[in-house]
């Protein structure tokens, strides 16, 4: 017998209308009214089944992977991304994950430490010309200094000069992205996302912006006709320049570079910039927590510069962002497409259905998390969470497509929050209320506004 409930009829009908204008807080409301695994009947015979039990989300990602593909609402952001390994499928993925994977080796991923540094350090000279007490808004930082880190990685490259420009070119592609998935016409038409209504010819516009940085950057390195082998790679670019196919010894398109590249820009700069905006506003809340790191960051770091050596012991830091992605998911949602009919608790699943297992939710589910809403980074301590489902927590997905770049994003946020930390504290403008906004990743509506000022510790 299945255990999946959900609307019928009419009210079905408009509860679809309700989720294209505000996804979050509608599988929020079915959450709570209908429990954690949640059936909602589509147009034409189809269905949705809205999942945060943990089990079944094992299932669906890894159990009976072979049977899931990536839902079409992926299908828009290939007009930016191309065939990267966020959109792509099949067998060309597989290959592409194969060639790519290697380059995500705790090993290399650690020596792009100093870069992370550097760009933090950056930003905090910026910020020093600030009187004590100055309002900026977080996100916004966030978002350029992820930005950084990102040229860094990727380019060995100074994008701040392009972060004035890139930054709203990204926000324009996430907003036409979200109004195309939550447009009626996108369920019927398959390729509505290639419509040139205003929305869209806006992100052309926008993309073409983007796609002309990377591709001068990649110009600019072929021109220098190098092409290195592993030991000698400076970045991301030299990597995916050197890289072959294991199999036939074959390397990348110039277009296959040029898609890894936009997607790990993307997705990349995107979810680590929402990561720590989230986390200045949720110490702000907590001030005891808040303290500790202070303190944890001032006895590992004790004024010096931090290292990937340090990541390992800044144990409260790493606490502290797990914490806040278990709240706030950079990945708020992942949807899947059944290829054959399976079934799921008693469930049928038609062909085509739609099973979105949900970060936001599966973080929230209270079988799994005490007291889920509250900010509680002891959670993440070691030793802690082991009677814990480990499908309870997907803040990079699971299965084989689990985010590639996991490891960078999280040495990445320990490494910019503690640096951070070490000099400056943030606290929120008094009245301030969150508004998630949920694109592909869970932005915040209107920026966070903070405060800026210096610590004593840093002064002395």
């Amino acid at each position: 017998m299945s255990t999946a409930a959900g609307p019928t009829g009419r009210q079905a009908l408009a509860l679809l209308r309700s989720l294209r204008a505000d996804p979050l807080t509608g599988f929020v409301s079915l959450t709570n009214h209908y429990g954690d695994f949640v059936r909602v009947p589509l147009p034409r015979g189809g269905k949705l089944l809205l999942i945060s039990r943990p089990e079944l989300a094992a299932h669906v990602l890894v159990s009976n992977q072979a049977n899931y593909r990536k839902a079409r609402t992926y299908k828009p952001m290939t007009e930016v991304l191309g065939n990267g390994l966020l959109t792509n499928e099949g067998e060309d993925w597989a290959r592409q994950r194969r060639i790519v994977q290697p380059m995500f080796a705790r090993r290399h991923i650690d020596s792009f430490a100093p870069a992370m540094v550097a760009a933090a350090h950056t930003t905090l000279e910026s910020w020093a010309a600030r009187p004590d007490g100055a309002l900026l808004d977080v996100a916004e930082e966030m978002s350029a200094l992820a930005l950084d880190v990102a040229g860094r990685a990727l380019f060995s490259a100074d994008l701040t000069g392009e972060a004035g420009a890139m930054g709203p070119a990204l926000a324009t592609v996430l907003d036409a992205f979200t109004k195309v998935v939550r447009s009626p016409l996108f369920l019927v038409a398959p390729n509505y996302h290639r419509w040139p209504t205003p929305n869209r010819l806006r992100a052309r516009a926008a993309e073409a912006q983007l796609h002309g940085v990377v591709d001068g950057l990649i110009s600019r390195r072929r021109a220098e006709q190098r092409l290195p082998g592993d030991a000698g790679a400076r970045d991301l670019l030299d990597m995916l320049l050197a890289a072959r196919d294991e199999t036939t010894g074959e390397p990348m398109s110039e277009q296959q570079v040029r898609d890894e590249l936009m997607t790990f820009l993307l997705a990349g700069h995107e979810t680590t910039a929402n990561a720590l905006a989230w986390t200045f506003m949720l110490l702000s809340r907590n001030p005891e927590a808040r303290d500790r790191l202070e303190a944890e960051v001032d006895e590992v770091l004790a004024g010096r510069e931090a290292t990937a050596a340090d990541a390992d012991k800044l144990t409260w830091t790493s606490a502290v962002i797990s914490e806040s992605m278990r709240l706030y998911p950079p990945a708020w949602i992942i949807e899947r497409e059944a290829i054959a009919a399976d079934e799921l608790d008693g469930e049928p699943v038609p062909a085509d259905s739609v099973v979105a297992p949900a970060p936001y939710l599966l973080h929230r589910n209270p079988d799994q998390w005490p007291n889920p809403e509250g900010f509680d980074p002891t959670r993440f301590l070691p030793g802690e969470g082991s009677a814990r489902h480990r499908f309870a927590y997907l803040p990079f997905g699971g299965g084989r497509r689990q985010c590639i770049g996991g490891g960078f994003a999280m040495l990445e946020s320990v490494l910019l929050l503690a640096t951070i930390t070490q000099r400056y504290r943030l606290d929120l403008v008094p009245g301030f209320r969150e508004e998630p906004v949920p694109t592909i990743t869970l932005r915040p509506r209107r920026g966070i506004p903070m405060r800026l000022h210096r610590r004593a510790a840093a002064l002395d």
